[in-house]
């Protein structure tokens, strides 16, 4: 099984709209059906071009939260005093409670209060999925609101997405991973073969760029660059060029601004479904066979 993760330097780049059609084109040319996962679970929306059908659903908890018990709580104010976060405060009746938004989980409370009123307890983080789609199982996840993501989220759904390719003995795990170098980054990518990073021709875009590339270099994973969007600053697109050639990091793909991925999105579909003979379907069906070459006897399937 090979399993290539789809990260950006920055968010806006397109990688997830490049992520959906390399899974239509998956779908159709392998032999066995691709699984995928969507680990951006900060912004997920690759669930917006493959219509799942959610077939099971589970809590994540991560960390704890800490809860009071009004009646035990002595009224003291200890605990308002020590929490830096300011998430405890009192009722009118002088009991004093805890704002599970603005808690940190950090336990200060629960050893400075004398009543042993405070306790901590399991957070529910987000909500994990396992859906079906036209191209095969699709894991992904939803993260809470003002929930951290720490990346502990991320490794959950990929470790999922993991488990079932190999039991339906897959060729392919696709990744659509989350934009930047933080922690839910190097939870997408540890373990990978291979890393697409999805580039444009901006200031903003090659400094990012920039960053996610020393990120695969330290941690020893290959990754080649697609540049989406090459047209609208040429310019810029060989300055990026000339810097993944100066770095011996393979351009695989250039892909021109299109619409046809604005039309695509609003009928939930991906590029090569919609427009299969657009110039941008071509230039990512070219970018496919170059992460995953297939021998040129191989029958093709057709899109659903």
């Amino acid at each position: 099984m090979k399993e290539i993760v789809v990260i950006s330097g920055k968010g806006g780049t397109g990688k997830t709209s490049v992520t959906a059609a390399l899974w239509a084109l998956a779908a159709a040319e392998l032999d066995t059906p691709p699984v995928i996962a969507d680990c951006d679970v900060d912004a997920s929306n690759l669930h917006l071009l493959l219509t799942p059908c959610i077939e099971q659903r589970e809590d994540f908890f991560a960390g704890e939260k800490a809860t009071i018990d009004p009646l035990r709580c002595e009224r003291c104010g200890r605990c308002a005093r020590v929490c830096h976060f300011e998430a405890i405060a009192p009722r009118p009746d002088g009991i004093f409670e805890i704002d599970p938004i603005a808690c940190e989980g950090c336990g200060a409370c629960l050893q400075v209060c004398p009543a042993a009123a405070i306790a901590m307890t399991p957070s529910k983080a987000g909500e994990c999925f396992v859906s079906r789609t036209r191209f095969g199982a699709f894991f992904h996840a939803r993260l809470g609101i003002a929930e951290e993501n720490s990346g502990k989220l991320v490794s959950h759904v990929r470790r999922q997405a993991r488990a079932q390719a190999l039991r339906q003995s897959a060729q392919l795990l696709l990744v659509d991973g989350p934009p930047g170098i933080g922690c839910p980054v190097i939870a997408a990518i540890s373990g990978a073969q291979l890393l697409l990073v999805v580039a444009e021709p901006t200031l903003s875009g090659i400094h990012d760029t920039r960053r996610a590339l020393e990120l695969a270099r330290h941690f020893s994973i290959p990754a080649k660059v697609c540049i989406n969007k090459c047209d609208i600053n040429p310019e810029l697109a060989r300055q990026l060029r000339d810097f993944c050639a100066r770095e011996n990091i393979e351009v695989s793909a250039q892909i021109s601004y299109d619409d046809v991925f604005l039309h695509a999105m609003r009928h939930g579909l991906s590029v090569p479904e919609y427009a299969p003979q657009s110039a941008a379907a071509r230039q990512i069906k070219s970018l496919w066979q170059n992460l995953f070459p297939t021998p040129a006897s191989t029958p093709q399937k057709k899109l659903p």
